[in-house]
């Protein structure tokens, strides 16, 4: 069955057949890769599509560029994103920024991670994770990496 995977460089939808993810799939209307092994950053633009619209879970990144604990987990997160995609896409939003959004998620405290699964919130943590733990908070939470 085909999946709803939304391109990281136009926001357009791409329905890919599961089987077929693993296979460097590529956007239809800008040709660039589907999973680029880095996080996507979030926009007002892009949420909708990003994280409402894509079949595969989204792990969102709620960080701010003055947080010492966000800049530390920005690598882990930046590893995390070359070692899950295509299971998992994971994004980043910039909470100074994309206040709009912020205020629509709640956030209350950064670093903020919150799993989206079918465009519904289904799980959230807060505080910088190494790889490790950051896995298995995935795992527990029904994502199967």
């Amino acid at each position: 069955m085909p999946l709803n995977i939304s391109c990281p460089g136009c926001s357009t939808l791409n329905k890919v057949p599961a089987e077929r993810l693993q296979d460097g799939p590529k956007c239809g209307k800008c040709k660039q890769p589907l999973f680029q092994g880095k996080p996507v950053d979030l926009t007002a633009a892009n949420y909708q599509n990003m994280v409402t619209r894509n079949d595969i879970p989204v792990l969102v990144d709620c960080w701010a560029s003055w947080c010492g604990p966000c800049k530390q987990f920005s690598p882990v997160f930046e590893q995390a994103a070359g070692q899950f995609e295509p299971k998992l896409r994971l994004a980043k939003l910039d909470t100074e920024g994309q206040q709009a959004i912020a205020a629509q998620l709640q956030i209350r405290s950064i670093p903020t991670l919150i799993l989206f699964k079918q465009g519904k919130e289904v799980a959230r943590i807060s505080g910088a994770l190494p790889l490790g733990q950051l896995k298995q908070w995935l795992n527990q939470n029904g994502v199967d990496l």
